[in-house]
């Protein structure tokens, strides 16, 4: 099966990868995927709400006045149009993406 591809309006052959998981043990709940997303893919969701032990190690003291107690949790995997932006500005990449077949 083949990938799906897309052109840029230069005309270069381009490879979306599509949001296929969150790292929500390594999210500190800051929103900036939320912000960059063009689509409904994220929502802001309450950490005790998942039952989500505290990872000392992954959490990022930098970033404490973001959104204590909060997490992303993916809204709507099948409106992600493969731009990446979200991992771009994640600080704890978080997000993992990866090209997607064509559904026969």
């Amino acid at each position: 099966m083949s990938v799906i591809t897309g052109i840029t309006r230069g005309g270069v052959a381009w490879t979306p990868a599509f949001i296929v998981a969150l790292n929500q043990q390594k999210c500190i709940g800051c929103g900036r995927c939320y912000k960059v997303c063009p689509r409904s893919v994220f929502e802001l969701i309450d950490r005790e709400d998942l039952d989500l032990e505290e990872d000392s190690e992954n959490y990022d003291d930098d970033f404490d006045d973001e959104a204590p107690g909060m997490v992303m949790n993916l809204k709507d995997l099948l409106d992600c149009i493969g731009c990446e932006a979200c991992s771009r500005v994640c600080p704890n990449n978080c997000l993992s993406h990866e090209p997607q077949t064509i559904a026969a």
